[in-house]
């Protein structure tokens, strides 16, 4: 839940920047990672790893400016969905993320042991 509150005021109140353009990109991956595993009881590796891919996946239709190619207006919701704008900053904070869910889960992993 921390992280969700997190990327919603970094939507609120940040409109630009490191915080707004990386960190916020680094964050979801969390939240959507927490997200899944809230609800389904898989391995978490799977889990972070299907995670990284839909993240770049997403980058990259904004690289190829899938919403014009399928002749969609631009609006606040796709923004949302898709994002605006192609960034490797992005694809390099999905995958800090990523790594980041590895150890701390690692680390937890052997706590747990």
């Amino acid at each position: 839940m921390g992280f969700f509150l997190a990327e919603v005021a970094i939507e609120r109140y940040f409109h630009d920047g490191f915080i707004r353009g990386v960190f916020g990109d680094y964050l979801i991956v969390f939240v959507i990672y927490c997200f899944i595993l809230s609800f389904l009881k898989l391995k978490k590796f799977y889990v972070a790893t299907a995670v990284l891919l839909l993240a770049y996946t997403i980058e990259i239709a904004q690289y190829l400016n899938i919403l014009a190619l399928l002749k969609v207006n631009k609006s606040r919701s796709t923004d949302m969905l898709v994002g605006s704008s192609f960034d490797w900053r992005d694809m390099a904070a999905y995958t800090l993320g990523f790594l980041t869910i590895l150890g701390v889960e690692k680390l937890l992993q052997k706590k747990n042991s």
